[in-house]
This record gives C-alpha cells, structure tokens and sequence, in this order.
C-alpha cells in the first residue's frame, strides 16, 4: 500500500513512518520543509515531497497514487488565526484526497466534546467534520494529550517545571485526560 504522511515531521509523524515501513507499505513523507526529515534513520526509505497544507496543488501532487493519506498537522503556533489555517488545510487535504483517487483519510483530533472545549480543540473537532464532508472515507483518531520525550505537550511541561519551581496552575490543569505515552 502507498500511504502519504503529511506531518511526517512531527511527533507522531516520526514515529509512524518506521511502523508503516516495517510492514513494507510504500511511505510518502509530506512536510513542509523536508530538510527536517534529514538524518531519520528511515529517510533513505522513503520518498518525500514538499506538502505546504495550505497549498492544495503541493497536497494534490504528494496525494497522486497513495492509497491512503495520514493528516497529522494542525496549527499549534499560537497565531490568532490557526482556526482558518486549520480548516483551509481539511479543505485541501479532502479535496486533494478526492480528486487523486486516495481509497482513506486518516485523521489525528483531539477528545472532546460540546461546547466547553478550548478554540484548539474546537478547531480539530471542525477539521474532521470537513473531512468527514468529502467523498472519501476518514477514520479519526481521537487523543487527549501525547506525552513522550520530544512531543510538544512534554516539552512544555518538562520546561515549566524547570523554570518554574511553584506557579500558580492555569484551568487547565483540571482537566481530565486520557494521556498517550
């Protein structure tokens, strides 16, 4: 099977890949700056393509001949306007997915659910609604918080508690979650 990765340069991204390998399925690595992807140890297993989300023609291309395409990026840059990034990148991966014949969609969202949801998660929840509005099939994914040496929620707190002995907890913290290690 021939499976596009976009965020292949991620987290989970990075961690799929080398799964996907070993079970001899043909791995496209989408990233927006593929260098990034230089000295993976499974680099010179696959092929790479340059996929900027918000270009539909460089998801279109990446998408022509997979069998299924893994969408893991959202916009975590804090940038006031990630809602619209996020949705203009479901549209583009749906659309591309559609027009070049990918039998899948296989989305990373978060949990949640209802209206007390923070606008990230409000914004994952509205990407797989898009999607899930396109012609081809999408399994979604649901986690809560993934944690492991190099993630971003990690990083984060392993920063906060060592720049940070005592602080005052935003209301976050109480939220239940089902973390992923």
């Amino acid at each position: 099977m021939r499976v596009l990765v976009i965020g292949a340069t991620g987290y989970i991204g990075g961690r799929l890949v080398p799964e996907l390998l070993a079970r001899d399925h043909e791995v496209v690595c989408g990233a927006r700056t593929p260098q990034k992807l230089d000295g993976r140890p499974w680099r010179d297993a696959v092929e790479v393509a340059r996929v900027d989300v918000d270009d539909r023609d460089s998801v279109e291309e990446a998408a022509r001949g997979c069998d299924v395409v893994y969408h893991l990026v959202h916009a975590m840059d804090g940038g006031g306007d990630f809602e619209d990034r996020d949705r203009r990148a479901a549209e583009h991966v749906r659309d591309a997915a559609a027009s070049t014949g990918v039998g899948r969609v296989v989305y990373l969202g978060g949990l949640g659910h209802g209206d007390d949801l923070s606008p990230h998660l409000r914004s994952r929840q509205e990407v797989g609604q898009i999607l899930a509005q396109g012609e081809v099939p999408v399994t979604e994914l649901r986690a809560a918080i993934i944690i492991g040496s190099g993630s971003a929620s990690f990083e984060m707190l392993r920063n906060l508690v060592e720049v940070l002995p005592v602080m005052t907890t935003p209301r976050w913290v109480d939220t239940r979650c089902q973390p992923i290690a």
